[in-house]
């Protein structure tokens, strides 16, 4: 008898304390989770112009450069530029020594003097006068500078001349000097280009877009060019041209031209932005579509609650979706503090 009293005051003891627990983390959790009203953000919808932002990368490429050589193996004398220097149209950059140079000159002209004379002598042995060229028979004319070597010392003395004209090199438009890793001193070699100069005046951005971005895009269409790798900011350009091939990959080359270019360099790794005007469209910021079970979710608000709309975007540039259908003109649509909204649930507007 006596274990069964005790057995029931345990028993007792036990669901009162059970309860008491019970209560206290209910009491817990609501102090920790009260009910708040969601505060939301809204605008109005209405169609206004939408400018389609395709993105891609791209490389920039000098759209004018020169690689110059000299023509003469002779001892580079004179560099006066180097890396990065500019230039302008005809500035000096390099020489050669031009001691053997001017000395074959002077040999060839002497040469061309000398079978002068004897073309004279020629022409006077067939009874012309040298001083009246215009009544000698061409075929006569023709035999006295064979016979005297006249054209090959001529031949020979404009060869020397242009060698001594090309052992200057000087820029051919305005540009910057790249390339230049030749010394002093040193015997030029003519068979690789002694320095580059790209002209900074004109670049270009050479980039590929997708087969089904085409018609998004046409010559003459804004761009907007940024550096990777450089802080000069944002250039603005236009397409130029458009690569009519498809590649295996379903890629399009294009380019455009860069504007404002004097602090880009040739080979300079860009991001390429394409933006084009389609007209008017419903076009909501990004933020207003959530994912609910993988679909696309917009919320408005009616009578002070969220009301959750299925849609379909179409459209898309950084910031903003063009609407295809799920929502009319005039909707309010919650643009922010909709990540965890649920449909129907209470929503403060705030500015």
């Amino acid at each position: 008898m006596k274990k069964c009293i005790w057995g029931l005051l345990v028993l007792g003891m036990l669901t009162a304390c059970s309860d008491k627990v019970e209560n206290t983390e209910k009491e817990g959790v609501e102090t920790v989770l009260p009910s708040q009203v969601n505060e939301v953000t809204v605008m109005k919808l209405v169609k206004r112009d939408f400018n389609h932002e395709l993105v891609s990368n791209g490389k920039l490429t000098a759209k004018e450069y020169a690689d110059l050589y000299f023509r003469s193996a002779e001892v580079v004398g004179q560099v006066w530029v180097k890396n990065g220097t500019r230039v302008r149209k005809g500035q000096k950059l390099a020489e050669l020594d031009l001691f053997k140079l001017n000395n074959t000159l002077l040999q060839s002209k002497n040469s061309l003097a000398q079978a002068s004379l004897e073309m004279q002598d020629v022409l006077i042995g067939q009874g012309y006068a040298p001083d009246k060229t215009e009544g000698i028979p061409a075929d006569v004319m023709e035999l006295a500078k064979v016979k005297s070597g006249y054209e090959q010392a001529k031949a020979q003395y404009e060869a020397a001349q242009y060698e001594l004209n090309q052992a200057t090199l000087t820029a051919p438009f305005d540009g910057i000097v790249a390339n230049l890793f030749e010394k002093t001193h040193n015997l030029a070699n003519t068979a690789e280009p002694f320095c580059r100069i790209i002209s900074t005046a004109s670049m270009e951005v050479d980039f590929t877009v997708l087969e089904s971005e085409l018609p998004l895009i046409k010559v003459g269409d804004k761009v907007e060019v940024t550096p990777y790798a450089s802080p000069v900011g944002v250039r603005t350009g236009s397409i130029s041209e458009i690569n009519p091939l498809v590649d295996e990959n379903g890629m399009v080359r294009v380019k455009a031209k860069v504007d404002g270019s004097d602090k880009l360099f040739d080979g300079m790794n860009v991001r390429v932005s394409v933006k084009r005007s389609l007209g008017e469209q419903l076009v909501v910021p990004k933020t207003a579509v959530v994912l609910r079970s993988g679909k696309q979710v917009i919320f408005t608000l009616q009578n002070g609650m969220a009301m959750w709309n299925y849609v379909h975007t179409a459209l898309e540039n950084m910031t903003e979706y063009t609407l295809a259908d799920g929502l009319e003109e005039g909707m309010e649509v919650i643009v922010s503090g909709n990540v965890n909204l649920a449909h129907e649930a209470p929503v403060k507007v705030i500015e």
